[in-house]
């Protein structure tokens, strides 16, 4: 009976482990590079809502802060800017910047008690909300993801798998300079 050598046995089960390995590490980041990509479709879902949403919104405002169309142009304007976004990056960063126009949108309608009288004003206020709050639940959840993502592609030895297979690092939703500030309203 033919015994084949040791150092051909442990050869080929080193061998063996290495594969193993290498398989359950690259579904481990496909699995997380997906999941981020739906995280990413969950964030676009409730945007295109608030951006169906904006449009009536604005309209009602303005129908009682005339002389606020600046503040009413920049909503529009910042939802513009996001819809011909080209990347991540670009949706990023025009969702910060509607972010911050909406809140300012926000705190004008507080100079107008008629408006917050208004019940189609108040149903689209609070469902402005739900979706802003859903948006912030969705960037955390996108944020989580993507840094167990990119943990998994900097941490040896799962960072030479994912160089072998050229997985990228993902961005995270940060928040824009003008998020982090008080709003400022003016009259």
């Amino acid at each position: 009976m033919f015994m084949p050598p040791v150092w051909l046995i442990v050869t080929l089960a080193v061998i063996l482990i290495l594969a193993i390995y290498v398989i359950i590490t690259y579904n481990g980041l496909v699995s997380l590079r997906n999941r981020v990509n739906d995280q990413w479709s969950q964030i676009d879902v409730e945007l295109k809502r608030r951006f169906d949403l904006i449009p009536n919104f604005v309209s009602t405002v303005k129908g009682y802060a005339k002389h606020e169309s600046e503040t009413l142009e920049n909503v529009i304007k910042a939802r513009n800017t996001y819809l011909s976004a080209g990347s991540k990056n670009e949706a990023m960063e025009a969702d910060g910047e509607l972010t911050n126009a909406i809140s300012k949108l926000f705190a004008l309608t507080e100079a107008y008690p008629e408006l917050k009288a208004n019940e189609n004003f108040l149903d689209l206020q609070r469902q402005l909300e739900e979706t802003e709050n859903k948006i912030s639940y969705a960037r955390k959840f996108y944020n989580d993801v993507a840094l167990r993502l990119n943990n998994k592609i900097d941490m040896f030895p799962s960072n030479i798998v994912a160089k072998i297979f050229k997985f990228q690092k993902q961005e995270f939703f940060k928040a824009q300079e003008a998020e982090r500030e008080n709003v400022k309203v003016e009259f």
